[in-house]
């Protein structure tokens, strides 16, 4: 099976202007066809903006809502997958939710995060209740994190159990954190044994100032590709071959005796 080149947009795009981010994402999702991706990973929140208060509420929208309608024109014009961040309404509650669009604009995934950071978050936000969502593109199975999620080891080692492949985790990552893109990434990705693609919003934004560090962690435990703090469309390749090799190699979820982690349930 061949790499499955993907396209990683470091961006805070238009906060509070869905129509401003949606004309980015279609200009990343041109440019990362032209470089031969064939899914493209955007922020958390990246439809509306993060850091925009009030403003959640007012652009939240259903998961098949006019956002998701144009998400799926851009998949389809450019022949790419889509991953974005946006608020889903969903009766009265909201959620931070990423939804997964096909090259052919048709729905593959919509995950809800489960875990919610801080106040900020827990304020505004429902946690969702469903800790493994997958699809697969060209191939690989993906699945699908958001943020604060990656930082819990169990959530990471469920999808590993599952056959996750490629694990997509747009993020919201803001200073004093840079250490979670730059250490705890790569870890989660070694003890998995699988891809994670780690995607950041970057610069100052409402009380936050998001780190960028967006990276391509692989099953070898290092960085295969790494963003600095500014705006970026990172493009890199997701090897089944190398995938393969590294699961031979190591035998963590093999050697896993889960009778004595009993404690943890």
């Amino acid at each position: 099976m061949p790499p499955l080149r993907t396209a990683l947009l470091q961006s805070s795009g238009r906060p509070g202007r869905t129509a401003g981010n949606l004309r980015v994402l279609d200009d990343a999702a041109r440019r990362a066809a032209e470089a031969g991706a064939s899914l493209l990973v955007c922020p958390e929140m990246f439809l509306t903006g993060y850091a925009i208060g009030d403003g959640i509420e007012r652009l939240a929208e259903s998961a098949d809502g006019p956002g998701a309608g144009a998400v799926a024109e851009t998949a389809a014009r450019h022949g790419v997958a889509v991953l974005y961040g946006y608020p889903e309404r969903d009766g009265e509650r909201v959620y931070n939710s990423a939804r997964l669009i096909g090259a052919g604009g048709e729905p593959l995934a919509n995950y809800r995060k489960t875990h919610l950071y801080g106040p900020f978050e827990r304020e505004r936000f429902a946690a969702g209740e469903r800790p493994v969502v997958q699809a697969e593109v060209g191939g690989v199975r993906v699945g699908v994190l958001i943020c604060y999620d990656v930082e819990f080891p169990e959530i990471v080692r469920a999808h590993a159990l599952a056959g996750t492949d490629l694990l997509l985790v747009p993020t919201a990552q803001m200073r004093p954190f840079e250490f979670v893109a730059e250490s705890v990434v790569p870890v989660r990705a070694f003890e998995s044994q699988m891809y994670i693609a780690y995607v950041n919003r970057t610069g100052p934004e409402g009380d936050f100032d998001f780190v960028g560090l967006t990276c391509l962690a692989g099953p070898d435990g290092t960085a295969h590709a790494r963003a600095g703090r500014g705006e970026e469309l990172l493009v890199c390749d997701v090897d089944p071959a190398l995938l393969a090799a590294s699961r031979e190699a190591n035998p963590y979820l093999h050697d896993r005796r889960p009778g004595l982690y009993d404690a943890l349930a």
